[in-house]
Parts: structure tokens; sequence; C-alpha cells
């Protein structure tokens, strides 16, 4: 029986080897065999990744036609991947990917490093920072207050708590969007929110336009949920959006949803102005396409004088094109999953009614708190606070990795948490797995892309600050030591540091 669940065709095999950059060799370096090269491909691949674990790879003579090498390059480089149990094979069934013995199972996504390696890893995967206090436990305490009327009932509230969906539409409301409670549902968190949206508009082989970069786990979430997606590069630097190319996408490929994050951008931090706003809004209707703006980062501008733009669904005054999605994991705290959905009232009704077949309904303690903290003044403290931690960490990071790694390349976005960095000609990916070496965790570039996009680039988090971020960039910088020598293993080791 086979062992194998997926399978990678040559096609894309190549495209996504293809699109690993390596530096040109220096004098007197070595450059790899090519079966070599070609192994530590694949091997990054997988551990990435990008390439799943238990996937079945092409025959090597389809792969060799499509990398325009000999099948013996190919066959040498299954057999290097064989013995370093990444590859398992059986005659009949073919070759398929694995992990050696002991090694995690790659996530595909950008999942939390676990607690038990933080006194040897700094983490600069998770874009998020530590809860603000003591407004958590103030939160949590005021929930408690409010709890016994609720767990004298069922505990099931499918579209949120009745209070909370009223504070939220309050507050959209006071920001000159009126709102009523039946245009909002409660989630477990932005990517509930997201899931619940896909399901209902975007079913298996429906297109949907993303941002290109765009934020790696709501692709992964798209793409396990069976969507074909399209991407729309993004401008240089800090402009955004190119409304040319959105046009063309929405009218040529006409996506049933397109997903953007006008409010500082992750990964790169841009801010859509409101011409770009109504443009997006005028395309998707015009294309009839559902466009969800993400509004996670849309409170967390970082420095004096930033005027906000009117929030998307603002441009949307009928309510027929725009769905928005708020959370709370991004401005209080990851640990408080509460997110939302702003539609027609209709649109809600339909996403309540689905819900019943997935989580029934978000936890009521963890509403009660946001709604404690909304209807307190509590949520405006401490986000300001979040700010001015934001703040910090970024110009503490920008200056260390300008310092230890002159030839990166960044622009320095006026909010969110995120920069979005040119790796000096190196691959993000060989960074990703030197950094793992020397004891730093960093996202490579191709996360947030399609098909092997941004190889050469790294997205670094604003979550640590002070001596941690000079530690970081230090950390970094000796992974670029590494793959600009070429080393594939060994390497510095790691220092334990304590924050």
């Amino acid at each position: 029986m086979a062992q194998w669940t997926s399978a990678v065709g040559p096609a894309q095999l190549a495209r996504l080897l293809n699109s690993q950059q390596d530096r040109p060799a220096g004098p007197g370096t070595r450059r790899p065999p090519a079966y070599r090269a070609l192994a530590d491909g694949v091997r990054l691949l997988v551990l990435e990744g990008r390439v799943p674990v238990a996937a079945r790879l092409p025959a090597e003579r389809e792969l060799a036609l499509s990398l325009s090498v000999s099948r013996t390059t190919v066959a040498a480089a299954y057999e290097a991947l064989r013995a370093e149990g990444f590859l398992e094979s059986r005659r009949g069934a073919g070759s398929w990917t694995a992990v050696p013995a002991g090694n995690p199972l790659p996530a595909r996504g950008l999942e939390p490093l676990p607690p038990e390696a933080l006194g040897s890893m700094i983490d600069l995967g998770c874009a998020a920072l530590p809860a603000p206090e003591p407004w958590l436990t103030r939160a949590v305490q005021g929930a408690l207050e409010e709890l016994p009327p609720y767990a004298h009932t069922h505990g099931d509230y499918p579209a949120g708590l009745p209070a909370l969906r009223s504070m939220i539409a309050d507050r959209y409301t006071a920001r000159g969007i009126p709102t009523m409670p039946e245009q909002i549902m409660v989630t477990t968190g932005a990517m509930g929110a997201i899931d619940a949206i896909c399901h209902l508009f975007g079913g298996r082989g429906e297109r949907i336009a993303v941002e290109s970069p765009s934020y790696a786990n709501i692709l992964q979430l798209m793409r396990e949920a069976g969507a074909r997606l399209v991407p729309v590069a993004m401008a240089e630097g800090l402009s955004g959006w190119d409304m040319d190319r959105w046009r063309q996408v929405l009218r040529d490929a006409a996506p049933r949803i397109a997903y953007i994050v006008a409010d500082f951008h992750n990964p790169t931090g841009a801010l859509a102005d409101d011409d770009q706003r109504r443009q997006l809004v005028d395309a998707a209707r015009s294309a009839g396409t559902v466009l969800v703006a993400d509004e996670t980062m849309s409170e967390l501008w970082l420095d004096e004088g930033v005027e906000m733009p009117r929030p998307v669904c603002g441009f949307d005054p009928a309510g027929s094109t725009v769905i928005t999605v708020g959370s709370a994991s991004k401005a209080f705290w990851a640990g408080m999953r509460i997110g939302w959905v702003r539609a027609a009232p209709d649109v809600i009704r339909s996403l309540v009614a689905a819900r019943a077949y997935a989580d029934l309904g978000t936890p009521v303690v963890e509403q009660l708190a946001v709604n404690w903290l909304f209807s307190t003044g509590g949520w405006e403290q401490a986000v300001e606070v979040r700010r001015e931690q934001a703040r910090e960490n970024r110009d503490a990071l920008v200056a260390a990795v300008r310092r230890e790694l002159p030839t990166w390349e960044f622009e320095v976005p006026r909010g969110g948490l995120t920069l979005w960095v040119r790796a000096g000609g190196l691959s993000g990916s060989r960074i990703a797995e030197a950094g793992e070496r020397v004891g730093v965790r960093v996202p490579s570039g191709p996360r947030f892309g399609v098909d092997g996009a941004f190889e050469g680039y790294v997205r670094l988090p604003f979550t640590v600050g002070g001596a941690v971020a000079e530690e970081a960039a230090a950390r970094l910088a000796a992974a670029a030591r590494i793959v600009e020598s070429g080393g594939t293993a060994g390497g510095e080791a790691p220092r334990t540091f304590v924050a």
C-alpha cells in the first residue's frame, strides 16, 4: 500500500526549486555538486512545509526533464534524501517525502514556538506581543463578574453575545459607518471569521484573489479549503496596491472572493489610502467579487501624525460588496481569540446558520472580557500601551538590523507589527534554516507568496526589543554568513539568552 497522501507534479516542484536563490559563489568557494544542490533544495522545501510530508515526488525522468538536468543527477539526489531520512520509496509506489525520526513535523503556517524552546531560541516567527497588563487580568475579572446570568443558559451563542455584538456595531457607527447588531457575528479570532467566509463563498475550486505577498496563515487556510489562489502583486515598498493590476485580475479571473489587508498590510506594513480603497471596492463591485477586508492591524498606528483612512466598508454604503473582519488578537493579545465579521444582515444570517456544523459559537468568558474592555475604556488604554511597545521594538530592531546586516533592504512602516526585508541577495529559505541552528527563528518570504515567490525575503516582526533585538540581529547575521559560505550543516551553536 502506498504511503503517500498527496502528490507534487514535476512542473510545480521545478518552480519551487528554481525560486530558491543562491548568492554567487565568491573566490575560493566550491559549489556543491548538482545532485547535492537538488537534494538540499528538496530538503528545504520539506522543512519549511512548502512541500508537505508524505507527498509523492515526480519520477526521476519527469523531474529531470522539468529541471533540464540528467536523470543521474535526480537519482543521486533522491538517494541522498533517502539516506538522510527525507525520502522513502517502494517499488511500484514511487517515492514520497518524509522527515527523519525525532524531527518535528514541519508546519505549513506560522505556528508559535513551544514555550520550552524560548530559553535558547529567539522567536521572530509569530507577530504577536505578550498580553498588556493589568488590562488582561482586569478584563477577565470583569468578565467573571458578568458571567452568572449567562451560566444559567446553554451557553451557545452562534452569532455572539448580544451585548458584544451591539458594542462592536456601536464602535463602527462611531467611526462613521452606521451599523446594526444584526450586521455583526462574533467569531473565534480572525482566522475563524475568514474560514467561515471562505466556506460560505469560496467552495472547493473557487478562485480567491490575494495580495502578493499576503499573510501566510490565511493563504494556507485558503489552500486547505481547496481554493485556487490568484496572486496580485503589490507595488514596491510601502506604496501598496497597484490598481491597474487589481482591475485586470478582477476583470479577467472573476474571483469569487478577494482578500486584502488594507491597514498596515501583513507582511509589508503598507497602508492603503482613501483613493486605493475606493478603487478596490469599485473594481470588486464591477466584477461581482466579494471583497474581504481584514482590519486586524487597523488600530496599530505607531507614528505621530498618522491619519487613518476611512474603513474599506465605508466605500460600500449598500453593503453588498465588502465583508469586514476584525479581531482582538493583534491589537490586544493573541490569546484573546475573539474576532468578528461585519457584513449585510443576510450574509450574517447565512454565516450563523453554517456555523451550526462548525464550532457552534465563541467562548462566553472571552466575549465578556472583550465587552468589558470596550465598555470601560480599558481597550483604548491597553492599545495605547501596545502601540508604545511595538514602536520601541520596531525602532530597536530596525537599528540592530541596519548595523548587523547593512546590505539588507527595507522600508520602515508607520504601523502594524512587521518588517518586510529583502535579504541582500540571499535565499530566505536558507536563512530560515540556518537561523534555526544559530538560535533565531524567522519565516522566509515564500511562506507569504504563491508557488515559491519572494525567495529573497524574510519577515521580521516587532515582538522583541532592546538587548533581545540586538541579539536577534546578531544571530541573523550569523545565519547569513552560513548561507554565504554555502554551509549545509553544523554552523554556529545558539547561545542561551534570557530576555
